[in-house]
C-alpha cells in the first residue's frame, strides 16, 4: 500500500482483494456529516458479449501519482476532509472489486460531488487499463466502459 498523506489521503494498487470497510474507515472524521463512497464491480457482460474475467494493468509509479494527485485536487475542489482511492491490478473475477473510492465531508454535497470527480478523473487520466475475457476472445480496453 502506498500512502502519500496518511493524515487526508489514502492510495493503494494492489493485487490483492479490496475491501470497503478499510476505505470507510480510513475517511471517517469527527467533523464530516457526510461520507460517500463509489464501488466498482466486475459485470458478466458488455455490449450484450458474457464476459468471463476482466485483468488489470497499471504504469504503477504513475498511476499512484495520479491517483495522489486527483486524491488532493479533490480536497483542494470540494473542501473535503478525507479521500481513499484503492485499485486492483491482476485478474477479477465476476463480482470482485477493480476499484473503491470513499471521501468524507462536512456536508453531502460536496461527498458526492468529490466522490464522481474522483472515479471521473481517474478512468480519464490514471494509466491503468483492463482486457476483457469474453467467452470467445479477449480485447484490450481502457478503464472506461
Amino acid at each position: 500500500m502506498t500512502n502519500k498523506d496518511s493524515n487526508h489521503i489514502q492510495i493503494l494498487l494492489s493485487n490483492e482483494s479490496l475491501q470497503l470497510a478499510a476505505c470507510e474507515s480510513f475517511v471517517e472524521d469527527p467533523g464530516a456529516g457526510g461520507i460517500v463512497h463509489f464501488v466498482g464491480a466486475v459485470r458478466n457482460q458488455t455490449k450484450g458479449k458474457t464476459v468471463t474475467r476482466l485483468d488489470f494493468e497499471a504504469y504503477e509509479p504513475m498511476a499512484i501519482s495520479e491517483m495522489q494527485k486527483i486524491a488532493e485536487q479533490a480536497i483542494q475542489k470540494f473542501g473535503v476532509l478525507k479521500v481513499a482511492i484503492h485499485h486492483r491490478v491482476g485478474t477479477l473475477e465476476i463480482g470482485e472489486l477493480p476499484v473503491i473510492i470513499a471521501v468524507s465531508s462536512a456536508h453531502r454535497k460536496a461527498a458526492f460531488e468529490a466522490c464522481q470527480y474522483c472515479i471521473d478523473t481517474l478512468k480519464e487520466t490514471v494509466p491503468i487499463w483492463k482486457k476483457e475475457i469474453f467467452e470467445d476472445g479477449e480485447v484490450w480496453v481502457s478503464a472506461t466502459p
